[in-house]
């Protein structure tokens, strides 16, 4: 079946209070794709987010992200006050996120909340038992971060680090009130994130989530299963994570995740990767795995290292994990995030799951992209596409197309120009809708637009730039009034419709 969708992180709908949220605006957004004929909306992963406040670097793989919550609902819920939330101060700028402000103010706003809330609510404790297996420790977890001012469990003392069952205890104990605290952050997530997707999912959209392929350093992950990843006696990493040296990036990206222990992994038979997925697929009705290639080959590059210049490949666990998987949960929605030094073993790997993987119609005119030729040919060039692929114009890691198109040169604005057949001379934002609707034209089964192609953005609305900091994960759709939001729908609509993308 061919379909469409749009790609919007939440933290990039509108909104009063800093963030996009679960919040009317997201009900609206979603209102949006369904009379624009989407059948997807895929947002970026749903964590807490830690060091950088990359969602692909979160305190737990299993929590959900507190600044989240509508703060609108909990007024409703009468746990906060309307004055209160007229009172918060997120900065000036409505389509960029002040992280530190957002951080202040926001947590200023659940503490009141969670002072307000009775722990004995049925819903709560329900919760709470349900999710023990990795809520107790989450929030013990962030809990230690509260008392030493948010430092890495690294910089813990060692009975902490180490987690001495005794002084756990006692800190359980002497803690209680800030350990519910972010229990109950995780009851609200979860509580209004459901309601979201059950309201999506009637209106016949369905989401599309990712699980990153690895998780943070400092994480509760990390500091609960210290085993199951490549780490020295005293926990530091004995290697991390990243991508070598390419067209986009000198030296490579590195990012500083620690590695994991595929061997003892397989000895516990995948079980910590069987609960990662049974979490994902109830969060989301599809889960993009990202950066799949790392499943067949990951790069590691030595702890301590400045660059990714001086990493290596090492094998992963190929076929055998997805095979316990797909022995679990059966042929389940998944999209493989094959993107990057793709060679026979990663497309083999590919093929023998069975997943869709991702098409990039910026590489397929960009020659920085050096990994997307196959012997002399684009992989990425439309004409390329088995059915059984996602065409994206870009990712949230790429530039806008309108950014793009402003950054290429001329020899390759003319490729992309003679394969529309439309005049070199043709203006950048012309180009850019045409270069959308190349992508739906495609004969991939799914194809998925940025929603910031259809607004017509330039990369001032880029989400994430690779191996850079302070600038990343910020940009938040403007509020669009009633009647251009309807406008827009019809026109997204009717090139769905042209293409064949309405999905019903």
């Amino acid at each position: 079946m061919r379909a469409s969708g749009i790609l919007l992180p939440v933290f990039s709908l509108p909104g009063k209070y800093g963030i996009g949220c679960f919040s009317k605006e997201a009900y609206q957004f979603v209102d949006f794709l369904a009379k624009a004929g989407q059948s997807f909306w895929q947002i970026l992963p749903l964590g807490p987010t830690s060091y950088g406040d990359s969602p692909y670097q979160s305190f737990s793989t299993f929590a959900g992200n507190p600044y989240f919550i509508s703060l609108e609902q909990l007024a409703d819920d009468g746990l906060l006050k309307k004055k209160e939330l007229r009172g918060l101060d997120f900065g000036s700028s409505p389509v960029s996120i002040d992280y530190g402000l957002l951080h202040e103010q926001r947590y200023r706003a659940l503490r009141k909340a969670f002072g307000r809330f009775d722990k004995k609510t049925p819903a709560y404790c329900i919760f709470c038992r349900e999710n023990k297996a990795w809520l107790d420790d989450y929030a013990l977890f962030m809990a230690f971060k509260g008392e030493y001012g948010g430092k890495s469990f690294l910089e813990w003392q060692d009975a902490e680090k180490m987690r001495d069952p005794q002084v756990l205890e006692r800190f359980r104990k002497e803690h209680k009130k800030e350990i519910r605290f972010h229990k109950f952050l995780q009851y609200y997530f979860f509580r209004q994130w459901n309601r979201l997707k059950e309201y999506a999912n009637s209106k016949g959209i369905q989401v599309i989530g990712d699980i990153p392929i690895y998780v943070a350093l400092d994480s509760a992950d990390v500091w609960t299963n210290p085993g199951l990843f490549q780490l020295d006696e005293a926990l530091h990493p004995k290697a991390v994570a990243g991508c070598p040296p390419d067209g986009f990036s000198e030296t490579g990206q590195l990012w500083g995740n620690p590695l994991y222990n595929w061997e003892e992994h397989q000895r516990e038979d995948y079980a910590w990767w069987m609960t990662r997925m049974k979490k994902a697929l109830e969060l989301y009705d599809v889960v993009r795995i990202d950066h799949f290639r790392g499943f067949d080959e990951y790069y590691s590059i030595p702890a301590g290292d400045d660059t990714a210049k001086n990493g290596h490949w090492e094998q992963g666990p190929g076929m055998h994990l997805f095979r316990k998987l797909q022995e679990k949960f059966g042929s389940r929605n998944v999209i493989a995030e094959d993107l990057g030094y793709l060679n026979d073993s990663v497309r083999r790997l590919v093929a023998d799951t069975g997943y869709p993987g991702m098409k990039v119609l910026e590489f397929a005119f960009d020659e920085r992209d050096s990994a997307s030729m196959e012997g002399g040919e684009n992989g990425y060039l439309p004409y390329c596409y088995d059915k059984n692929c996602v065409a994206y114009t870009g990712t949230h890691d790429n530039e806008t197309v309108l950014g793009w198109l402003g950054s290429i040169q001329e020899h390759e604005r003319k490729k992309l120009c003679d394969y529309l057949d439309v005049p070199l001379s043709i203006a950048n934002t012309e180009l850019a809708a045409k270069t959308v609707r190349l992508a739906m034209s495609s004969t991939a089964d799914l194809c998925i637009i940025p929603m910031q192609d259809y607004l017509g953005l330039d990369n001032g609305a880029r989400l994430n730039e690779p191996s850079t900091l302070g600038k990343n994960w910020r940009w938040r759709m403007e509020k669009l009034e009633k009647e251009h939001r309807n406008d827009l729908a019809q026109k997204i609509y009717s090139v769905t419709k042209t293409y064949g993308r309405l999905g019903k």
